[in-house]
C-alpha cells in the first residue's frame, strides 16, 4: 500500500472520531439553544396572558389545556410566596394537521405564578420542543455528509498537493528500483529543494558509492581467485599424470598417488562451483535472452546418457508443452545439468529417473533412497548424502541461487516412492 493511501486510511479512522465526538458535542449544545429559545417565549407568553388577564378576566377562567396553550389555576398566598418558576419537559397529547389522531408530543412546560387583584394564580404553559429522535436523525445526517465531505476534501488534496510533494520521493524510488551495481552510469538524482529528500539522496548516494566499490572488490577477488587457485591446481595434476607416466611406481604407490589426483581434482571442482556460486549472488550473469528449456533437457540428457547407461538408470522424458524463459543460457543449462546429475548419482541399480516439461514448470523425478530428504537442509550448501560423500555438495544450493536470481520457485517433494526436484518458472 502507497503512503499517500495509507495516510489516508489513518486519517478516515481519526476524522470519524472526530467527526462522532463533535457531533455529540453538538448535540447537547443544539439541544440547550432550542430549550434556551423555547423558554424565553414561554417567559414571553406569560407576560403577555398576564397583561390579557388584567383587561379580560375570562382567561382566568381557563383551567386546563383543552382550551388552549395554558391553564390557570387559583392557589393560596403561601403556596405562591414560596413557589419558584419551574421548566419541565414532558409529552402531551396533540393533533397536528397530518395526525389521523392525537399522538404524544414532546412539550416544555413553564409553570409560574401571578397575582392579580390581590388573588394568586398558578400559571401553566407549554410550547411545541423538537423530537430528539428526528433531531439524532437529522444530526446523524449531517455528520456522515460532514464525514464524507471531508474524505473527499482529503483525496482532492492528497492527488493535487500531496503528490506534487511527494514526487521527488518517487522520482528517486523509481530511479533506484532501476540502478544496477556495475553497470549504471550514474548514480540516482533528483531536483528537490526539500531538505529531507536532499538528505535521503545523499545518504543513498554514499551508501551506493560504498556499494560498488565493494563490488568491484568482489569482482576483482573472484577474478583474481579464478587465476590464481585455478592455475597450480591444473599444473599440480599435469605434473602427477606426468610422474605416474614415467616413474615406475608400486601398486600401493600409485594408488596414492590416485587419491592425491582425486582430491585436487575435487579441489578443482569445489573452487569452480564456490566461483560460481559468488558470481551468481553477485549478480554477475546479464547475458538474458529467451532460452528454450526443452533443448537445454535433451543436450543434458544426451551428455549424460552413457553414464546413465552405467549406473544402469532409465531417462524418460515426457514434453507436455514447449516451455521457453527469459535467462542467461549458461545459467539455465547450469540448473538442468545439475538437477539430472543429481537424479542419476543419487539413484539406485535398475532406477529411472522421470523428467516432464509442462507450460511453466520443469519436473525431475528419480527413484533412489526409500526416505524423505530433509528439506530444511537440502538446498544449503555442503550438504551431502551419506553414499556420496565425493561431491561438492553445493549443486543444489547452485540451483537454489539461480533461482532465486530470477524470482523462480524451487522445492523438493517426496511422494510414490520418487525424489521430486520442481523449478516454476512464472
Amino acid at each position: 500500500m502507497k503512503l499517500l493511501n495509507k495516510s489516508i486510511l489513518h486519517l478516515m479512522g481519526y476524522l470519524l472520531l472526530i467527526v462522532s465526538f463533535w457531533s455529540v458535542i453538538f448535540y447537547f449544545n443544539m439541544l440547550d439553544e432550542i430549550k434556551d429559545s423555547v423558554d424565553e417565549e414561554l417567559e414571553n407568553y406569560k407576560r403577555q396572558i398576564v397583561f390579557k388577564a388584567e383587561k379580560d378576566p375570562t382567561i382566568l377562567q381557563q383551567k386546563t389545556f383543552d382550551e388552549g396553550f395554558f391553564s390557570v389555576n387559583p392557589i393560596s398566598k403561601s403556596e405562591a410566596l414560596n413557589f419558584k418558576d419551574t421548566y419541565e419537559d414532558t409529552e402531551i397529547y396533540a393533533h397536528d394537521a397530518d395526525d389521523e389522531a392525537p399522538e404524544l408530543e414532546p412539550v416544555r412546560i413553564l409553570t409560574t405564578v401571578f397575582e392579580q387583584n390581590g388573588n394568586f394564580y398558578e400559571l401553566k404553559i407549554f410550547n411545541n420542543m423538537v423530537e430528539e429522535d428526528d433531531l439524532v436523525k437529522e444530526l446523524l445526517w449531517d455528520a456522515a455528509g460532514l464525514y464524507v465531505l471531508l474524505i473527499f476534501s482529503i483525496l482532492i488534496l492528497n492527488n493535487l498537493v500531496l503528490q506534487r510533494l511527494w514526487k521527488p520521493f518517487y522520482e528517486l524510488l523509481n530511479e533506484l528500483k532501476n540502478y544496477r551495481l556495475g553497470i549504471s552510469k550514474t548514480f540516482p538524482k533528483v531536483k528537490t529543494k526539500t531538505k529531507e529528500f536532499s538528505d535521503l539522496q545523499d545518504a543513498v548516494t554514499t551508501l551506493l558509492q560504498y556499494s560498488e566499490k565493494s563490488y568491484e572488490q568482489q569482482k576483482e577477488f573472484i577474478g583474481n581467485a579464478s587465476h590464481e587457485l585455478q592455475t597450480p591446481l591444473a599444473i599440480a595434476i599435469n605434473k602427477l599424470e606426468l610422474l605416474i607416466e614415467k616413474e615406475d611406481f608400486t601398486e600401493n604407490q600409485a594408488e596414492k598417488i590416485a587419491e592425491i589426483m582425486e582430491i585436487i581434482e575435487r579441489l578443482v571442482r569445489l573452487n569452480k562451483s564456490l566461483l560460481l556460486l559468488t558470481k551468481i549472488e553477485n549478480k554477475q550473469f546479464f547475458d538474458n535472452q529467451e532460452i528454450k528449456v526443452n533443448d537445454i533437457v535433451r543436450k543434458n540428457i544426451d551428455d549424460l546418457q552413457d553414464i546413465a547407461d552405467f549406473k544402469q538408470v532409465e531417462i524418460h522424458f515426457t514434453e507436455n508443452n514447449e516451455l521457453s524463459v527469459d535467462a542467461d543460457a549458461a545459467l539455465m543449462n547450469i540448473v538442468i545439468s545439475n538437477l539430472l546429475r543429481n537424479a542419476i548419482f543419487h539413484n539406485i541399480k535398475s532406477g529411472k529417473v522421470e523428467i516432464i516439461i509442462d507450460s511453466k514448470k520443469l519436473s525431475v523425478f528419480n527413484t533412489g533412497a526409500e526416505k524423505s530428504l530433509n528439506q530444511e537442509k537440502i538446498f544449503k550448501r555442503f550438504q551431502k548424502s551419506e553414499e556420496h560423500q565425493s561431491g561438492s555438495g553445493l549443486g543444489l544450493a547452485i540451483v537454489k541461487a539461480i533461482a532465486e536470481l530470477y524470482d523462480f520457485s524451487v522445492w523438493y517433494d517426496f511422494k510414490n516412492g520418487m525424489h521430486e526436484f520442481s523449478v516454476n518458472f512464472q
